[in-house]
C-alpha cells in the first residue's frame, strides 16, 4: 500500500526508539519533522539518544547514511534536525556529556556544615553511579581517540572546577592552604579524582569486577586522600 505524504507512520513504541518513523523516500525532510513535530513527537530528543547509543558502541567515524539508519530516519530528515555530523556531535556532547553534571554538586561541595569526608564519599559515589556510566565512558574516549575536543572542554568547563572546590575544601579542612599554582592545585585534586575515574574504567570498560562494592572503593579513596592532604598542602605562612 502506497504511503501518503500526509502521514507519515509512526509504529510502536516511538518514544524508546526501538522503530522510528517509516518515511516516504519523496517526501522532504523538513516538511516530515514538522509533521511529527505537530503531534507532539520531540524527534531531535529521540535522534539524539539513538545517536549517542550508536556512537557508544561504534565510534565517532562513521558516515552519516550509517547514523541514519541506525536513528531510524531518513538523511533527509537528520540533516533537517543538524545540519552537519559535526553539529550533531555538539549536540551530543551537550546532552550526553556536560549535560549529565549536576550543578547542585558543586553547592554540595562546599556545604562545610557536613563533614568533609562525608561530602566527598557522597559527590563522589553519585558521580560514580550517575554520570560515569559505561555509554558516557563510551563517548569521552571514542571522542578522544577520533582527535575531538569532547574531553578537554568537558574537563576545563567542569572537572578543573570541581577539583579546585575539592582542593580548598580539604586545605580548609586541614588548615593548610591552597597552592598558589592552578597546576599543582589540579594536580592534587587528580589524585583523588582519577581515582575514581580508573576504578570506573577497571569496573565499566574493562570488566574487572570484584567482591567489593564501588560505593567501599570511593570512601577507601576518599580516606586516603584525607590523610595525605596535609603532605600535599603548604602549611599556612606565619603572620607578620
Amino acid at each position: 500500500m502506497k504511503r501518503t505524504a500526509e502521514t507519515p507512520a509512526i509504529l510502536r513504541d516511538l518514544r524508546s526508539l526501538k522503530v522510528v518513523v517509516i518515511h516516504p523516500q519523496d517526501q522532504d525532510g523538513e516538511e516530515l519533522l514538522a509533521q511529527l513535530q505537530r503531534i507532539g513527537c520531540d524527534v531531535e530528543g529521540l535522534v539524539l539518544a539513538k545517536a549517542a547509543e550508536y556512537f557508544a558502541e561504534h565510534g565517532l567515524s562513521a558516515q552519516t547514511r550509517a547514523i541514519a539508519e541506525a536513528c531510524g530516519v531518513s538523511q533527509r530528515l537528520l540533516y533537517s534536525l543538524f545540519p552537519s555530523k559535526a553539529a550533531l556531535i555538539e549536540e551530543v556532547y551537550n546532552r550526553e556529556i556536560a549535560g549529565i553534571f549536576k550543578a547542585i554538586w558543586f553547592v554540595k561541595l562546599k556545604d562545610r556544615s557536613v563533614p568533609l569526608e562525608q561530602r566527598l564519599i557522597d559527590f563522589y559515589r553519585d558521580y560514580y553511579e550517575s554520570l560515569l556510566t559505561r555509554r558516557w565512558l563510551r563517548l569521552f574516549l571514542f571522542s578522544s581517540l577520533a582527535g575531538l575536543r569532547m574531553a578537554p572542554t568537558y574537563t576545563d568547563a567542569i572537572v578543573t572546577h570541581a577539583l579546585e572546590i575539592v582542593v580548598t575544601e580539604a586545605a580548609h579542612d586541614a588548615g593548610r592552604d591552597v597552592p598558589s599554582k592552578i597546576d599543582e592545585l589540579t594536580e592534587i585534586g587528580w589524585t583523588l579524582h582519577g581515582a575514581i575515574s580508573h576504578l570506573v574504567i577497571r569496573r565499566r570498560i574493562y570488566s574487572n569486577d570484584n567482591s567489593l562494592p564501588p560505593e567501599e572503593v570511593v570512601a577507601l579513596n576518599v580516606r586516603a586522600f584525607l590523610v595525605a592532604v596535609p603532605s600535599l598542602l603548604p602549611m599556612p605562612e606565619a603572620a607578620g
